[in-house]
């Protein structure tokens, strides 16, 4: 019998604060606050994955406990992000009075930075009407997006990535909790990917692990549709050497047969550039060269062109230190 589909970026969420890894002066700060039974509006930014929308649902389940859900309305603002809603439904939601012995209700708005600048106006005098009986968690990337007059009735907490050994970690947890069979190298190209972002972590693992029993690094990178970055240093290290079109070669088959994104593999490239065997300038000559084709290709220019003059970039600096 086929097992039911279940996203593990949600089943391995944590349920209390001491689950809840490599965030820990917030922690104890929502944490004292959740003790008192009063919170202020509060405002969570930082990077993705690394745990806001998760402290937010267990605040909202040490206060209320089994009665979490009546009392907590969650939204995400980059789909519902209007005025219309703000004025309606969140309204509606904050005005009521909380059920059990906490006397607010919790109103959660995800991606608040991707609300209008009307909505985030409406949502401030809201936030002045209804704090006696609601109280706001506004979940952002970049704060610098929320409105002075918001952030000023928040309390601010700002969340850092994850550290490579706090992903490993969860991923580790994932596998022995799945009974996954994952090599050393799969496990570190996870952490790789991730880049410090849990949810991602656990997205790629569970991608990888359809297609095949035993998780390996190419079995990763294949889930995740990104260059591996030994095929990437391989394809640089042919241009600066001069073999232009056999690096050339590896490009098309990464873009073409295997349908990597250009912006990816640009990135790859970014990532590799700091250890090739070249001096310091030539290396800051490259980086501000990848910063322009990457914008190319964000603006729509053809992205094997783009890449191809990059790597002719890696050549002619080659051929012109040589000169010199």
């Amino acid at each position: 019998m086929a097992k039911e589909f279940e996203v593990w970026a949600e089943k391995y969420r944590p349920k209390t604060f001491d689950e809840i890894i490599n965030q820990e002066s917030v922690v104890e700060r929502v944490k004292a606050f959740a003790k008192s039974k009063n919170i202020p509006h509060m405002l969570f930014a930082g990077p993705p994955g690394t745990g806001k929308t998760t402290l937010a649902l267990v605040l909202a389940r040490e206060l209320y406990g089994e009665q979490w859900r009546q009392n907590v309305l969650q939204l995400n603002a980059s789909d519902e992000r209007g005025i219309d809603v703000i004025r309606g439904q969140v309204k509606e939601f904050a005005r009521t009075v909380a059920i059990g012995d906490v006397p607010f209700k919790l109103i959660i708005l995800d991606e608040a930075d991707a609300m209008t600048s009307d909505a985030q106006q409406a949502l401030r005098r809201m936030m002045e009407m209804y704090a006696s009986v609601s109280r706001f968690i506004l979940i952002c990337n970049y704060s610098s997006k929320i409105i002075e007059p918001i952030q000023s009735r928040c309390a601010v907490f700002r969340f850092k990535a994850l550290d490579d050994k706090h992903v490993e970690e969860f991923v580790n947890r994932i596998v022995k909790g799945e009974k996954l069979k994952v090599t050393e190298d799969g496990i570190k190209a996870i952490v790789r990917i991730a880049e410090g972002d849990l949810r991602r972590a656990a997205n790629i693992l569970q991608a990888a692990s359809a297609l095949g029993e035993k998780i390996t690094e190419d079995v990763v990178y294949e889930a995740a549709s990104l260059a591996k970055p030994q095929e990437v240093r391989q394809m640089l290290e042919l241009a600066l050497s001069g073999k232009f079109m056999e690096a050339r070669k590896m490009l098309e088959d990464m873009i073409i047969k295997k349908g990597l994104a250009g912006s990816d593999i640009v990135a790859e490239i970014h990532r590799q550039i700091p250890s090739l065997n070249i001096d310091d300038r030539s290396k800051i000559e490259l980086i501000e060269k990848c910063g322009e084709i990457d914008f190319r290709i964000s603006e729509g220019a053809n992205e094997l062109i783009q890449l191809e003059s990059l790597l002719a970039s890696f050549l002619l600096h080659t051929q012109t230190k040589g000169k010199k």
